[in-house]
């Protein structure tokens, strides 16, 4: 072993490039490069690329923009089009199916082969799809695209093969559903209004065979016109002209009355006996005024009119209420009789449909339920009760009830912790349901083999988190937590709540769980955190809160030449940050002046609270304000259970807190941890300095013309001053070749922009990348500066003006992952650098505005220093980021552990490793008292001045292996009930578990393998020697935005989520590449911040604001996925229609003999043109529905064997047969041989 040091060590020295803590080191990307790997560590591998296959698992949530709705009364599943060209399909509780069309144009129909295990999408690029419902997976049969019309409305009556299509141009064609072919006969505008019409009728909006006689077709034109068709005859039997638009048709089940619905909010009732004028027409929402005349009302959209025998028919519709209520919600109406019942929704009315007992349109309907599809809510109202209770929906829809801020994900956790969640959340559960059971209850699901216990947190702009049961690729909600709760309600009359202008002061930004001992943890956008303690009991508790001071104060301009003189690790009262021990400060808590200075964003409540059972607050932690400027949030968060600590970080350094002696620990910035051994060589000065000398974007001067001048011009169009410490040509040999070859404008521009004083910490440089990641302004608070303009020497008040920013908007809102819309440019190198630092910085728990949000107009300029340093600052990296202008350096990732602060220990202690921004880890040992009651008297001692490593970009992820491969667990203290009543036998003591890297492994020698994955590359270092065994550069064009160690197929990888959308896993501990699929480009922030992985090959993000989308990355997974997944189609017979009796058929027409193949079919209408529509055979086979039913391999397979099985057993049976036949032979022959016999005696001769 320290032969092997020893060479290594010539190698560091020899080689610059191969140098361990290099930035550089390292291959190109893609080819792993190893040091020579010591004998003692021989990790056997098992995994390989065969055990990876990437797949879409579930969706949960409610469909996002939601455009249409359809519902199988026989199979009772229900199917919802989205705008995205999405389709979610629904049944019984796990029966949840997601079907996406190519194409991704919005759906504008859904029509059901009613019990027929098939669905006909209608999208708005005039093309319609049949999918094949009886699999798994539906898959697309075919296609058809219409070329030269718009499609507008379609109609499939039950049973026939013949569907309905309505045009823009108001025709109407005939599809044959089995071959997808469009038939020859087609009813043109034309041909369906009188010759001596001189308008256009409009587009058709309404197609219905008549309940009477399916010869007759009903056509709704929009501009009020409607005509029954006699498809037989091929002319009008009758045509109606109505003055205002008609929106929906609705019969009468007998097909003697129709009712519709227009635009003035009227309802129009005709009878077919006299079709001059309407029976009936009603203004159900418009009273009578004054003058005698109707108020006008709003158009009724939709109305369904249905009849029962046990009462009066309903009339249910939407809209039509009256224009002068203003700010009335959106409305359902019922009518039953003289009743009318006025059901208000809280999101716009997207479709409604009425579910009825029968499936026929000319038998009584029975009518026994509403499902209303809101703009952001599904629910179905219970129409056989009087006051219409609406169902308890048991799909996961309220996911999005606030929009989600982070996602957390957990598999295999501890299997008591789900019972006792859902038992808990139980008790908060809403009543006033209807007592009958969900009635979408279609199709089989059964728990799969292949399951373990699976939770999903979710954290929320109102700060609310909700934990999810997602045991079985199902999702249910289990318990719901409201960290508001912890703080006062800001009063509108305080001065503090005037000026904290914040729509979000709780959203959740960061959590952090710890299943086995239930402490969780939650970071909020105010820079504040909670810790959370699980109890069965209730309790009257008191929230300790502490305060910190984690900013860089000083303000002196520190020269180099004052430098030489300090040490690197400075004195913590001059630059470092201070620790608080205080209760929140009042209001008062100012300068003269009226600044605010060491107060926190939120007021925590100082009196003694009542807790439910659930999660209790035990320990508050904010950042304060600081001279004026916000705290920076708090960008990275760790717990741990077995030593009792809490480490956070931001921008400006790193705190370390005791959560059981409720003490700070530390509180430096990051430039100080590093002591002496700063591997970039900066001076120690503070971030916030220089404001008078250097021109910052937050420089003002005195005439208000230059500024409205500035506010106009680009941010980025900023004059770089050229002051000592600036000069590449002063500085040491490494900072100035780094700087030239990894520095980017870009980077140079983020660096120098200071903070103004904004509403909860909105850090100015991240904004001003964000801004312009498509090259124009769109944030208010980004205030600009003139190029090239000389500076006014500023007044005493003019640092502080500076800082606080006047004239800017509050941060109005926090802007959720489920917001995020932003466009971010992977790949395009002119704002690369810009998409890449925004998304990493915002992904370390920085907000932005969307860009529907206070656009702005602004010219999009180059400086001419910054044109100058583009030719050469293409690298992506950030490895370097100005280091020479600025200390600021993020913590962007903290880990708890057993391992080796210095590499002389022998034994491993417990340590926080620091990963930064620029790619440095820092290694804090610590100190910590073993005995129960040393820990809670006992101070924890802690020195900074540990181990430093360094990657290429930030640093995302670390994890520990021991020397044979396997992952070491983070120690943690086994749950414990504070609040459960005192046992004198049992008295409650701490219990730990710790997985120390030296206790099972006394073969392999001491030590262990610590993996630290950046935005860049990963390296596996072997401690406590702190050689670099293993490199792999993931990408040079992109980054990295996810990383995590998991367990898969009883072993780990390093998985790792990309921006460009490629998802990788890499072997441990040699970083070989196992899977590279390109699965999903990114579009928005919303993907990239809430996307995680977990153990078991799986991963989920936020698909949509509304939605989570579950995959896997594991080929068992998706082996066994069908086995996991609902069945959506289930045999069922069709109910047989009602006897109509004699008269009734007599007099009735003749319905059933009404042949739709003699009069569409090719034979007798011919074909229609070819340029018309254009057939494309779908994924699911073009053999037809009865070939492709089992479209899915495995099935067609069983179908198979099925097949063989049953030929096989005919065989026998004719086998059977033939000798029965033989026997039956031979009885007749027998037979007749007695007969011929017995033919000539006598009846006295037998």
């Amino acid at each position: 072993m320290k032969k092997f040091r020893k060479v290594l060590d010539g190698l560091t020295t020899s080689s610059p490039g191969g140098t361990i803590g290099s930035p550089s080191c390292g291959s190109a990307a893609g080819t792993p490069t190893a040091a020579p790997t010591p004998k003692e560590i021989d990790v056997q591998e098992t995994l390989v690329s065969e055990n990876f296959q990437l797949c879409k698992t579930v969706r949960h949530g409610f469909p996002y923009q939601p455009t249409a709705l359809a519902f199988d009364p026989v199979q009772k599943i229900l199917a919802i089009g989205s705008r995205s060209g999405g389709v979610r399909i629904l049944g019984r509780p796990g029966v949840d199916c997601y079907c996406q069309h190519e194409s991704g144009a919005a759906v504008l129909q859904l029509q059901f082969l009613i019990n027929e295990g098939a669905l006909v999408t209608a999208c708005a690029d005039d093309t319609l799809h049949l999918w094949n419902l009886r699999q798994r997976r539906p898959a697309v049969l075919h296609s058809l695209k219409f070329n030269r019309e718009r499609i507008t409305f379609c109609h499939l009556p039950f049973q026939s093969k013949w569907l309905y299509v309505g045009t823009e141009r108001g025709n109407t064609h005939i599809v044959n559903i089995e071959s997808f072919i469009l038939s020859g006969y087609v009813i043109m505008w034309n041909k369906a209004i009188e010759l001596s019409t001189k308008t256009h009728p409009g587009p058709v909006v309404h197609l219905s065979d008549s309940p009477k006689d399916e010869g007759k077709l009903l056509i709704g034109f929009e501009s009020g016109t409607i005509v029954q068709w006699d498809l037989r005859a091929k002319k009008a039997d009758f045509r109606i002209y109505y003055d205002e638009a008609i929106h929906s048709v609705s019969w009468h089940h007998e097909g003697k009355q129709f009712m519709c619905s227009h635009s003035d909010g009227s309802l129009t009732l005709w009878n077919l006996r006299n079709t001059t004028r309407p029976f009936q027409v009603t203004f159900p929402h418009g009273k009578i005024q004054k003058d005698g005349r109707k108020e006008s009302c709003k158009p009724i959209l939709k109305v369904e009119y249905k009849t029962s025998r046990s009462s009066e028919p309903f009339v249910i519709f939407s809209g039509g209420l009256s224009y002068d209520k203003a700010g009335r919600r959106p409305t359902l109406t019922i009518m039953h009789g003289k009743a009318i019942t006025v059901l208000e929704m809280d999101y716009p009315i997207v479709e409604f449909m009425v579910l009825c007992e029968t499936p026929y349109n000319n038998e009584v309907q029975e009518p026994y339920a509403v499902v209303v599809l809101l703009e952001k809510d599904l629910i179905v109202v219970d129409l056989t009760q009087s006051n219409f209770p609406v169902f308890e929906n048991p799909y996961p829809m309220d996911i999005h009830e606030s929009p989600v801020t982070c996602t957390a994900y957990f598999a295999d956790c501890p299997p008591d912790i789900i019972p006792i969640l859902y038992s808990i959340g139980a008790k908060h559960k809403k009543t006033g349901y209807s007592q009958k059971e969900w009635p979408i209850s279609g199709g089989t699901w059964t728990l799969g083999s292949h399951t373990y216990p699976e939770i999903i947190i979710t954290g929320h702009a109102d700060g609310s988190i909700k934990f999810w049961d997602a045991s079985a690729i199902t999702l249910q909600m289990l318990y719901k937590l409201k960290t508001s709760k912890v703080f006062e309600k800001p009063k509108p009359g305080e001065g503090r709540a005037a000026e904290l202008v914040e729509e979000d002061p709780f959203a959740v930004q960061m959590v952090s769980w710890c299943p086995q001992s239930r402490i969780f943890c939650v970071v909020g956008i105010s820079a504040h955190i909670i810790l959370y303690r699980f109890s069965k009991y209730d309790a009257n508790t008191q929230i300790v809160s502490l305060e910190v001071r984690l900013q860089c104060e000083s303000e002196d301009v520190i020269s180099p030449s004052e430098n030489e003189n300090n040490p690197c690790f400075s004195e913590q009262g001059s630059h470092s940050p201070q620790p608080h021990h205080q209760h929140p400060a009042s209001p008062g808590n100012r300068t003269p002046e009226g600044i605010k200075d060491s107060i926190p964003c939120l007021k925590v409540k100082d009196r003694v609270v009542r807790v439910p059972p659930g999660y209790q607050s035990e320990l508050v932690i904010q950042l304060l304000w600081v001279d004026g400027e916000p705290p920076q949030q708090i960008t990275s968060l760790d717990i741990n259970s077995a030593y009792g600590l809490l480490a956070f970080g931001n921008c400006n350094g790193v705190a370390v807190v005791d959560y059981l002696q409720k003490t700070i620990l530390l509180c430096m910035s990051t430039l100080d941890l590093y002591g002496a051994a700063d591997p970039y060589q900066r001076l120690t000065r503070s971030p916030r300095r220089n404001r008078q000398s250097t021109s910052g974007l937050t420089e003002l001067t005195d005439n208000q013309q230059s500024i409205d001048m500035e506010r106009s011009k680009s941010p980025t169009s900023v004059h770089y001053p050229t002051s000592l410490h600036n000069d590449p040509r002063i500085l040491p040999e490494p900072v100035a070749s780094l700087r030239a070859s990894h520095c980017s404008p870009v980077f140079y521009l983020l660096d120098n922009v200071k903070g103004p004083g904004r509403k909860l910490s909105l850090p100015t440089d991240l904004k001003t990348d964000l801004d312009h990641v498509n090259g124009h302004c769109t944030s208010p608070t980004s205030q600009p500066c003139s190029a090239g303009k000389p500076r006014v020497p500023m007044g005493p008040e003019g640092p502080r003006l500076t800082r606080r920013g006047p004239g800017r908007p509050p941060f109005r809102k926090a802007q959720s992952a489920a917001c995020m819309e932003i466009s971010l440019p992977v790949s395009h190198t002119e704002v690369g650098h810009a998409s890449r630092r925004a998304m990493l910085q915002q992904l370390h728990g920085v907000t932005m505005y969307s860009h529907d949000e206070h656009h702005t107009t602004a010219s999009y300029c180059w400086s001419e220093r910054e044109s100058r340093e583009n030719s050469f600052s293409r690298s992506r990296s950030s490895s370097v980021s100005s280091i020479d202008r600025d200390t600021k350096e993020a913590v962007t990732t903290l880990q708890f552990g057993e391992s080796y602060g210095r590499k002389s220990d022998a034994l491993p202690t417990p340590c926080l490793w620091v990963g930064t921004s620029l790619g440095v880890v820092l290694l804090i040992p610590m100190s910590i008292p073993t005995d129960q009651e040393e820990r809670m008297e006992e101070p924890v001692t802690i020195g900074p001045s540990g181990a430093v490593l360094m990657l290429k970009g930030s640093v995302l992820r670390f994890a520990f292996l021991d020397l044979v491969g396997a992952l070491i667990q983070s120690p943690y203290e086994v749950w414990r009930d504070l609040n459960a009543p005192e046992d004198p036998d049992r008295p409650r003591r701490r219990k730990l578990v710790h997985f120390s890297p030296s206790s099972s492994q006394d073969a392999c020698g001491d030590g262990h393998l610590a993996v630290v994955c950046s935005e860049r590359q990963a390296k596996v270092f072997l401690m406590p020697s702190q050689s670099c065994l293993f490199v792999h550069n993931i990408t040079e064009s992109s980054f990295v935005l996810r990383a995590d160690v998991v367990s898969v197929c009883n072993s780990v990888c390093l998985a790792c989520f990309c921006a460009n959308g490629h998802v990788m896993t890499l072997s441990l501990p040699s970083l070989r590449p196992l899977m590279d699929v390109n699965y999903l480009p990114l579009t928005d922030m919303r993907i990239a911040r809430t996307f995680c992985f977990t153990n078991g090959g799986q991963a989920l993000y936020l698909s949509s604001p509304t939605e989570i989308q579950r995959i896997t990355y594991s080929q068992e997974m998706c082996d066994n996925l069908q086995e996991m997944l609902g069945e959506l189609f289930t045999p069922i017979e069709t109910p047989e229609a009602q006897n109509r009796g004699f008269l009734k058929g007599f007099f009735g027409g003749n319905a059933h003999t009404f042949d739709r193949e003699e009069l569409f079919g090719e034979a007798a209408a011919g074909k229609a043109s070819r340029s018309l529509a254009q057939h494309i055979p779908g994924q699911g086979g073009v053999e037809g529905m009865k070939v492709a039913a089992s479209g899915a391999v495995g099935e067609l397979a069983r179908a198979r064997i099925a097949l063989d099985e049953r030929g096989q057993r005919l065989g026998e049976l004719e086998e059977r047969t033939a000798l029965m036949m033989t026997s039956a032979e031979t009885f007749s022959k027998h037979a007749h041989e007695l007969m011929l016999k017995c033919k000539d005696k006598k009846w006295y001769q037998f």
